[in-house]
This record gives structure tokens, sequence and C-alpha cells, in this order.
């Protein structure tokens, strides 16, 4: 990938603005607080009150920093997702630089289903607290531009930016969410990879 498109990768998944560090502190003793609740009792089993009450904050000021279990769910992703941003833009190949285009994103479309398969309720509670949620988010849109950039190199001439689409599409948290009894996860992998290269052989 050249020099413009992982700066563009880079504008798409910039860090927030700065906060005080007392907001900081208290930012990560919720964060805390809720990650550990939802470990232990899954993300449906836990409640707003719940995580105020283990943070040791006001309730008020949890809906007020977060909206909601959703804007919860969101910003404890956004570490984990920004991890593996950080492997895609400056991380060893086949995820980051240095390998053909058609290597990584076949590394791209594996990492990002492995890092559904452990963040699937947090992911589906991101993807889906309102009509399309999916695809206001950050790190979708990253996602998407990511996969236009290889895509447009690996095959000139494919209309990219909907493939994107198509091929993000099977990484939805709710199609894994209803299908994860039925097809365990070295199923996905590999019918993730079969469909990948599809694309990149020209068989589609």
């Amino acid at each position: 990938m050249g020099e413009q498109p992982e700066t563009e990768l880079l504008q798409i998944g910039q860090s927030p603005p700065k906060e005080r560090a007392d907001a900081a502190r208290n930012r990560l003793k919720i964060l805390a607080a809720a990650a550990e609740l939802f470990e232990t009792h899954g993300v449906d089993g836990v409640s707003m009150d719940q995580i105020a009450a283990a943070a040791q904050v006001g309730k008020g000021t949890l809906f007020r920093r977060f909206g909601d279990k959703a804007g919860m769910a969101a910003a404890l992703l956004d570490a984990r997702e920004r991890d593996l941003q950080g492997a895609i833009i400056s991380g060893p190949p086949p995820l980051g630089p240095g390998a053909a285009a058609g290597d990584r994103l076949l590394a791209f479309h594996r990492a990002y289903a492995e890092f559904l398969e452990v963040n699937l309720d947090l992911v589906h509670l991101s993807e889906t607290a309102s009509p399309g949620a999916r695809y206001r988010v950050g790190a979708y849109r990253f996602w998407h531009r990511h996969v236009v950039i290889l895509l447009t190199e690996a095959r000139p001439g494919l209309d990219a930016g909907y493939l994107a689409h198509a091929l993000l599409a099977p990484l939805a948290a709710d199609l894994r969410q209803a299908t994860k009894a039925e097809f365990d996860l070295e199923r996905v992998l590999a019918g993730g990879e079969r469909l990948v290269r599809a694309v990149l052989d020209g068989t589609v």
C-alpha cells in the first residue's frame, strides 16, 4: 500500500481529542468496571446501574459520558479496534505493509473474523443499537477504505467500493451471532478465504 492510502487510513482512524487527566482516569475506571461485568455476566446480563455501582460513579455521569450501553460497548471496542488498525497501518506483513495486496486482503479478512469472534457481544451491541449503526461508526469506514485500497491495487477496474461492502458483509456481528451455533470459527475462516480468493482470482 502506498504512502497516500496509508495517510488516508490514518485520517479515518485518528485518535480522539485529548481529555483532562482526571476525566481520563474516571473514564478508564468506568470502562474497567464495564469490561469485568461484561466478561462475568455477558453483555445482555449487565445494566448501566450495575456498571455505575461497580465504578462508584453516579448513573447520570455514565449516561452523560457514554449515552447508553451501546455507547459503552463502542468505547470498550475502541482500544481493541485501534490495535488492529495499528497492525494494518504499520505492523508486519501480510496484515501490515510489505506484502502483495491480495495477501494483505486475505490476512485482514481472517484477522477481523478472529477479532469479531473474541469481541462478538460488544460488536453486536454497537452495530445493532439502531438501524444502520454498523455503517456510521469510524471503524467500519476504516475497514471499508482499507479493503477498497487493496482491491483497487490487486484488481484494477473492479467496482472496489461495492465489493468492499460485499466482502465485509459476512463479517457483520448479527450474522455471526445468528450462525455461531451452526458454523465454528474454522469454517468461518475457511469460507471467508474462499470468498476473498474468488474475488481476487476473477471468478466473481
